[in-house]
């Protein structure tokens, strides 16, 4: 239960019991039950689209289900996204785009990331029925979360541990630990949603390699920012590839 309380914990702002004597290692060790987060925020998000839906469909259940889910996660991934495009579209060097990403203003790479992503998501969600949206949160939720955990188990951590607001694990995630969340949070999309939920993952697997390689490229590696980025936009993409289908 310790894994998923942290979990809960690390990518939520929804209330957990106390876990006193908290270890960086223990966000490693629970990296598994992210997938299990994001059905958890994906379906409040999707309960939200499916009663909105019920009196004002399309662009107002899109909207509310989507600042649903920004409540329950305080905004943590859109965040990184935004602090991302800054550091990385506005820095000349690694030290200074990792300053600008550390930096808490909002800048206009930032903005504009934001604006996009979150635009194109709304958009998505307003041409589908409430049930399949609501579907489509859940099962999105769960695989974006677990597409970014390869990155924290194949990759550098691009700062000073020492600097970390959350000191990563000495030994980082392992391979077993990111394969088996990509088993858990992939399986329940290719098996209830086959064609589309292939090709949304196909999609949401190469754009994070996408940001991956460019901030190991910038910035030596991964941080908080950069895999709340990666989650980001892989959910967009997975929410593409199952409105399409």
């Amino acid at each position: 239960m310790r894994g998923f309380v942290v979990a809960l914990q690390f990518l939520t702002r929804l209330p957990t019991p106390a876990l006193p004597d908290f270890q960086p290692q223990w966000i490693a060790r629970a990296v598994p039950f992210f997938p299990v987060i994001g059905w958890l925020v994906g379906a409040l998000a999707g309960a939200v689209f499916w009663g909105i839906s019920l009196v004002l469909p399309g662009w107002p259940a899109a909207i509310a289900a989507l600042a649903a889910g920004l409540l329950v996660t305080g905004g943590f991934h859109e965040d990184g996204l935004a602090d991302t495009a800054d550091g990385l579209g506005g820095g000349l060097t690694p030290e200074r785009r990792l300053a600008i990403m550390k930096d808490s203003r909002l800048g206009s790479y930032g903005a504009l990331a934001l604006w996009a992503v979150l635009s194109f998501k709304a958009a998505l969600l307003a041409r589908v029925a409430p049930v399949e949206g609501a579907l489509a949160l859940v099962l999105a939720g769960g695989a974006a979360r677990a597409l970014v955990t390869p990155v924290m188990a194949g990759m550098a951590y691009a700062r000073d541990p020492a600097e970390a607001k959350l000191k990563p694990a000495p030994e980082g995630v392992r391979s077993w630990e990111a394969a088996l969340a990509l088993v858990i949070g992939l399986a329940p999309l290719l098996l209830l949603r086959p064609v589309a939920g292939g090709a949304g993952a196909a999609l949401a697997a190469l754009v994070v390699l996408w940001l991956a390689r460019t901030a190991r490229r910038l910035i030596g590696g991964w941080t908080g920012d950069v895999l709340g980025g990666c989650e980001a936009l892989a959910e967009a993409a997975l929410l593409a590839g199952l409105a399409a289908g």
